[in-house]
């Protein structure tokens, strides 16, 4: 068996990798890369193999960085089956035909306004490619074994992090291999701990808080202050969330802040129909998550949901305090950028950010403390508070992730970390040398692994 990165090592997004036995080929995570503008090109390129020899695709979950670049694949001329969970596959319904009118929408405004290099500006695909690659989309349950491909047996573990998200465990013959996705944290207000590990020869172990460590009580503490210190100047609190996972973590916080009496009772605005839809979701699959169905109906109680143009708008022009959730999580996007305008001029708003930003991306310029930002061409100056609650981010943090790797029943023969910035994969592979007498290494681009 064979091992690629095509994607994820070195970098947080852009997720693929290639495993290789007996001629047949099989995709885990077909991920869209974002950030740096070396890594973005990437997804205008074709991959290092024919397309179409890969047999089939298994998600580990419905981000874009993890299923965002399955829309080119197919365009591209992939034809076989990606196989994903029941949550993965209903959060990818919604998700990539939204990522296909967002590639539209930026380009057409870029060709209006002028400030794209190419001309014309072309999306990276569309809304209907979207759901051509969507048809491809094969539901499997969890814990249940699938031939993916000949020769290749597959099981998908539960792992916390969002709706659907599982582990990867690949069996070939005599040889199997482990893939993480991304794991979730023990003290998740929404979603459950991730399953034990299973053992496995080769394990790729996600990194992307491998130099961090959050807790709920801590991340609900600060999140409350900064609300409270927000309104008392005056002020708008815009909160930057993925749609699905990160949004839903983010209400589920802010209601039990509000019904604990540890923030003033301000209106919620979400600026984003997807993530209300994803929301949603979450009360068709009550049981796999901590949520009842009461529980999902009162995270969306209180919120009101910009359903149009014109009410995303309204937004802009707030005049009391309030609380602005956004679906994206490194403030790209159309609406983003009319939050940004409105609001980063500005000391008494503040812009939150629920999750790790990329190298590369506006939001790890924010909080790298830029002074301005450059949004559709124009530069910006940033005088708003901004902060990162990586608590809110759904992901384990260093010592979750160190947990689940002393869970492994068996020590593998390699240990692979990806899905990290080279910082975070460096000093969580130090930690585990310390606990581990194991091979571990940081997964580098396009490395060969023979298992």
């Amino acid at each position: 068996m064979q091992v690629r990165f095509l994607g994820g090592a070195g970098t947080i997004s852009g997720v693929k990798v290639l495993v290789e036995r007996e001629g047949r080929r099989l995709l885990i995570d077909c991920g869209l890369f974002q950030g740096l503008k070396q890594l973005r090109l990437r997804n205008r390129s074709a991959l290092p193999i024919p397309t179409a020899s890969i047999d089939a695709v298994v998600l580990t979950h419905a981000h874009l960085g993890h299923s965002g670049f399955l829309p080119c694949l197919v365009e591209l001329g992939f034809k076989g089956p990606v196989y994903a969970t029941q949550g993965t596959a209903d959060l990818c319904q919604l998700l990539l035909p939204e990522a296909g009118r967002m590639h539209e929408a930026d380009a057409a405004l870029a060709n209006q306004q002028g400030y794209s290099k190419h001309a014309p500006a072309l999306p990276l695909y569309t809304e209907e490619s979207a759901h051509r690659a969507l048809a491809q989309l094969e539901v499997r349950d969890f814990d249940q074994s699938f031939e993916a491909t000949t020769g290749m047996f597959c099981r998908l573990h539960p792992a916390g992090h969002v709706l659907g998200a599982a582990s990867v465990h690949l069996q070939c013959g005599d040889t199997s291999l482990l893939c993480s996705g991304d794991l979730g944290s023990g003290d998740d207000l929404v979603m459950r701990a991730p399953a034990l590990p299973p053992a496995a020869d080769l394990v790729m172990l996600e990194s992307t808080y491998g130099q961090r460590e959050h807790r709920m009580n801590e991340t609900l503490s600060r999140l409350a202050k900064l609300i409270t210190r927000t309104a008392q100047r005056g002020g708008v609190v815009v909160v930057l969330a993925h749609a699905a996972g990160q949004t839903q973590l983010l209400l589920r916080a802010l209601e039990q802040l509000k019904h604990a009496q540890r923030i003033p009772q301000l209106p919620i605005h979400l600026n984003s129909p997807i993530s209300a839809a994803a929301s949603a979701l979450y009360a068709q699959h009550v049981g796999a998550h901590r949520l009842s169905a009461r529980d999902c109906e009162a995270m969306l109680a209180d919120v009101q949901v910009a359903h149009t143009d014109e009410e995303a708008q309204a937004l802009n022009q707030l005049d009391a305090p309030g609380i602005v959730v956004a679906a994206e999580g490194e403030a790209h996007g159309t609406r983003i950028a009319q939050h940004l305008k409105a609001y980063a001029g500005d000391a008494r708003n503040a812009f939150v950010f629920a999750g790790q930003q990329g190298a590369g991306s506006r939001g790890a310029a924010m909080l790298a403390g830029a002074q301005q930002v450059k949004v559709q061409g124009d530069w910006l100056r940033l005088r708003a508070e901004v902060c990162a609650l990586n608590g809110l981010a759904g992901h384990a943090d260093r010592q979750g992730l160190i947990d689940w790797v002393l869970a492994l029943p068996e020590a593998p023969k390699h240990l692979y970390l990806m899905h990290g910035e080279p910082e975070a994969a460096d000093s969580l592979r130090q930690a585990i040398g310390e606990r581990c007498d194991w091979p571990c290494s940081a997964a580098e681009a396009m490395e060969l692994v023979n298992v």
